[in-house]
């Protein structure tokens, strides 16, 4: 992913457009995360032995969920309705997170990782374009930015890419996120 500031789409309203695009796909994403660890915890939270792990699964679930509140306030004041595959996503991240967990605690950790490996990127290429024209909104998701990348940064210590299976469950993991976010955009 470039850098580089994606330059607002021409015509009238494009600006308002992309906001909402973009303001969409957040409240989606994080709205998926939550899911994920919940999916995580409802498997591993109440096995023996896993009290260490359900503990930062359920911390990292709690910042996730600070994000959802702020980006479902950011929808309403801006009148921009969720994605419409909210329930599909709600449903397939929860999946996600319960299928992971059931590989074992490093499977769960590589969820996470590639999950914030994406939206890392997918971050930084906002706070870039919005920097000018949204300074406080793209400084508001630089700091989301750097609390995903200690969440990534955290699995990755935990053992992620130890998982049975690593290359194939993070590439695809990473690749249903960027479809996702794509298709979160536009509906």
């Amino acid at each position: 992913m470039s850098d580089k500031p994606i330059p607002p789409r021409p015509g009238q309203g494009a600006t308002a457009a992309r906001l909402a695009e973009i303001l969409r796909v957040d409240q989606a994403g994080e709205m998926a995360a939550v899911q994920i660890y919940r999916g995580q915890r409802a498997v591993l939270g109440g096995s023996k032995g896993h009290e260490r792990i359900a503990g930062q699964l359920a911390e990292m679930e709690g910042h996730e969920a600070v994000h959802l509140a702020r980006f479902d306030t950011l929808l309403t004041d801006h009148g921009v309705r969720p994605t419409a595959m909210t329930p599909v996503w709600r449903l397939a991240a929860f999946a996600l997170g319960a299928g992971t967990a059931l590989l074992g605690e490093k499977a769960a950790h590589a969820c996470t990782e590639a999950v914030e490996d994406v939206i890392e990127q997918h971050y930084a290429g906002q706070v870039a374009e919005l920097s000018d024209r949204e300074p406080a909104l793209a400084a508001e998701l630089s700091k989301f930015r750097d609390e995903e990348l200690a969440h990534r940064d955290h699995a990755v210590q935990e053992g992620a890419r130890d998982a049975p299976g690593y290359p194939i469950l993070a590439a695809v993991i990473r690749a249903g996120c960027k479809a996702a976010i794509k298709i979160s955009e536009k509906l």
